[in-house]
């Protein structure tokens, strides 16, 4: 996938295609007239205000709430007209305009954030990505925090996403950077990860707040069981770093259950929403649309129970026997349709038999494990094939083994048991993601805090140099310099002015009347920043005192004179 593609609008249906993008377009692109009209065209855009934002929502997955959108440009030409993404973005590049796009895309995304808290919209992120060639800016920090203090949208308001390429080119200007950009409460994504070669050591000395997973990494029901482990391993790494997870491209109800189940943090794809027009976004904002509750396991529910058995007789039993506990029961008839059903239902526990045609029910329950670890998993067989049913309890896939025919009361006592070990488990998680969640924002403070004294060290590193600096050009400057406080007190006096009191440092800390010269106290209560003729120990000067302005209120006085050269003495 091309990077710049990426950059702006996402690859396929990601990007949101305008519906005139086709085959036929692109290949009519290709032609050396037509690209060269687009290309000189594309130079005046921005000018010519022919640039757009549509804007793709970002879905936290405990709440369910719109809690961001990214911002992806687009582009409609009045003689062109519509121009897909996968067009323009590579030729912006081509031509040198990715820059000027990237910072028009900063500009109105910024713009029209704060454009929607001032309308009385619930305050969401807009994610916006960084071109390329912005990132190898040396100021870009900077930049970027202008056009945002101009906006008037608070920092907090912002993500930055990054790709892992961008930030390997430079990897210490990139970590210095993202750096800035982060103690002033930006926040910052590491976009398409698993594309690109960011390593853990990387990950480790980059500020990243997200990463942000590629659609390659989200699997759905029928994924490999390696698939879904990468997918979790890729989840436990980020949050032991304390960065939360936002899944790329979720399209179906199969990758949203595994992400939710695989505790992701945040989604984005066609699931929820394509990306839409700002009318549109406001809309759904305003509509409150969010996740159903189904989907986020954190509804009020029954707990629920998911028989599978071929033999219809089975399963009738099983529901009459059980339906008196008050279990919501789900029924399969074979391991397929239970893995199916586990996709469309938030299951607590799981009873299946064992010999199912197609998939046994040791193979179905592993494969549950894989999928839907959380699940209690139990088979119910008159077949007592041990050493796969011992080999599936020992590595965790079955917690019991029930036989057929079975005792009532001995079931539903074990099958409450589960369901009490279940809750338990689920309480423990919870927990434990409050814990890591509370870890993640403490880490994320202290690093703010962290960034800010060193912010405030550098400055005061810098004024004290500066103040050394004006202490000596003070202390050389070739005529007596004398500086008072707001009182009139004598705080510094360069060397020329203490030789014309014959070396009298005891002044120091002293009230100006203190040199025994009534022209010189006066000097000091005029401090009108004129220059005045006065006579100190038997010579004449041109004395001038004027406040010295802080950045908020008046820090003391200056006072400084000059020989006074006579016009007599001057003419001879």
């Amino acid at each position: 996938m091309d990077e710049s593609i990426a950059l702006f609008g996402g690859p396929g249906t990601q990007a949101g295609m305008p519906p005139s993008s086709s085959i036929a377009e692109t290949a009519s692109a290709d032609r050396p007239g037509e690209r060269m009209a687009r290309e000189l065209a594309l130079v005046h855009a921005v000018a010519r205000e022919e640039l757009y934002l549509h804007y793709q929502p970002q879905v936290d997955l405990r709440s369910g709430e719109v809690v961001g959108v990214e911002a992806l440009v687009r582009w409609h030409n009045p003689v062109l007209g519509e121009i897909p993404p996968h067009d323009f973005i590579p030729m912006a590049e081509r031509t040198g305009q990715g820059h000027a796009m990237g910072q028009w895309v900063l500009q109105a995304a910024c713009q029209a954030a704060k454009r929607w808290h001032q309308k009385g919209l619930s305050p969401i992120r807009m994610a916006v990505n960084l071109h390329p060639g912005q990132m190898q800016q040396a100021d870009i920090a900077c930049a970027i925090e202008s056009i945002v203090m101009k906006s008037g949208l608070d920092p907090h308001m912002l993500t930055i996403e990054v790709t892992e390429d961008m930030l390997m080119r430079d990897l210490d200007h990139a970590a210095s950077t993202l750096g800035d950009l982060q103690s002033i409460g930006i926040q910052i994504v590491l976009d398409h990860f698993g594309t690109g070669y960011a390593g853990l050591a990387c990950l480790r000395r980059l500020p990243v707040d997200v990463l942000k997973i590629d659609r390659a990494l989200v699997p759905d029901v029928t994924a490999s069981t390696e698939d879904v482990s990468i997918l979790r391993a890729v989840i436990d790494m980020a949050h032991s770093l304390r960065m939360k997870v936002l899944a790329l491209g979720v399209e179906s109800d199969g990758e949203l259950a595994l992400l939710a189940t695989n505790q992701c943090d945040q989604m984005q794809g066609m699931y929820f929403s394509a990306p839409l027009a700002e009318s549109e976004l406001i809309a759904l904002l305003h509509a409150k649309r969010r996740l159903p509750e189904t989907v986020l396991g954190r509804h009020a529910r029954q707990r629920t129970l998911l028989v599978v058995d071929d033999e219809e007789n089975i399963v009738a039993s099983l529901r009459r026997l059980l339906r008196r506990d008050g279990y919501h029961i789900i029924t399969a008839h074979s391991g397929q349709q239970g893995l199916q059903r586990l996709a469309e239902n938030d299951v607590d526990v799981i009873i299946s038999d064992q010999r199912m045609p197609g998939m046994t029910g040791v193979e179905f329950l592993r494969r549950a494990k894989e999928l839907y670890p959380h699940t209690v998993r139990m088979v119910l067989s008159g077949y007592t094939e041990l050493q796969s049913i011992t080999d599936a309890i020992n590595e965790g896939a079955i917690y019991k083994f029930l036989t057929k025919p079975w005792d009532d009361d001995r079931v539903r006592g074990h099958i409450s048991e589960a369901f009490s070990h279940k809750e338990m488990a689920d309480e423990n998680r919870r927990l434990d993601r409050e814990v890591q969640e509370g870890a993640r924002e403490l880490a994320h403070v202290n690093g703010q805090l962290k960034r800010l004294l060193e912010c405030q060290r550098e400055q005061i590193h810098r004024e004290e140099t500066s103040l050394v600096i004006a202490r000596e050009v003070l202390e050389n400057l070739p005529a007596p310099v004398i500086g008072l406080d707001q009182e009139g007190m004598i705080a510094f006096m360069n060397s020329d002015a203490e030789a014309l009191f014959d070396g009298a440092t005891g002044l120091l800390g002293q009230p100006v009347e203190s040199t025994g010269s009534a022209a010189l106290a006066a000097l000091w209560h005029t401090r009108d920043g004129h220059h005045h003729e006065i006579e100190l120990v038997g010579q004449r000067f041109m004395g001038v005192c004027r406040d010295m302005q802080g950045r908020a209120h008046a820090r003391g006085s200056l006072m400084v004179l000059t020989p006074h050269i006579s016009s007599e003495k001057g003419a001879s």
